[in-house]
């Protein structure tokens, strides 16, 4: 049930991205393999360009693509490191499209939720998501500046620019006297034991 429902999500977005389509029509025949521990799912490209649950006698996928559920949180989160963190194994060209796709493709919102509620309707839901979404994202940085206040001033538990600064200075300045003592002590041995 997991795998048609994925699918024909795929499809849909694949349909509503007609250059999705277009790039992964030359690798029609080629699959992938999806693995985010417990769930895989392996897709065939078809002719069209669309795809097709990979049929379960099939040998080895042409390309194999990993993530864990934390990496999977990171990228919903829109953080772009993560994706350098993505494992990916077999067929170079084919997995380098998936990865464009996967990272372009765009979900009409809008267009899916007026076919149920209406232009007027599904307009006003997305621009609430939105507003909402930006409602969020700035609370999250509210709240890890707060956080990053109260450790650095009320509980020093994290150190500020300026003393990490001010102590690497402090570390030069005892590192050069420490030598400066070193080297006048040498001097002071070897006079001693020239008389």
């Amino acid at each position: 049930m997991l795998q048609s429902f994925s699918v024909s999500s795929v499809n849909h977005l694949l349909r509503s991205n007609s250059w999705a389509r277009e790039k992964l029509k030359p690798f029609a025949g080629k699959t992938a393999r999806f693995e985010c521990p417990p769930l895989s799912l392996a897709l065939t490209i078809q002719e069209t360009g669309e795809v097709t649950a990979a049929d379960a006698s099939a040998t080895a996928p042409d390309a194999t693509v990993r993530l864990t559920a934390g990496l999977m949180l990171r990228l919903l989160a829109r953080d772009q490191a993560a994706w350098a963190e993505i494992e990916v194994d077999g067929d170079t060209a084919f997995a380098t499209v998936l990865n464009q796709i996967v990272r372009n493709v765009r979900w009409d919102v809008e267009e899916d939720l007026s076919r149920v509620f209406g232009d007027i309707a599904a307009h006003r839901m997305v621009q609430t998501g939105k507003a909402l979404d930006q409602w969020r994202a700035q609370a999250t940085d509210n709240l890890a500046r707060s956080f990053a206040e109260y450790w650095t001033e009320e509980r020093p538990l994290i150190a500020r620019a300026r003393d990490v600064a001010q102590f690497n200075r402090d570390v030069d300045v005892l590192r050069d006297d420490a030598a400066r003592f070193e080297k006048r002590l040498q001097q002071f041995v070897s006079r001693q034991s020239a008389r």
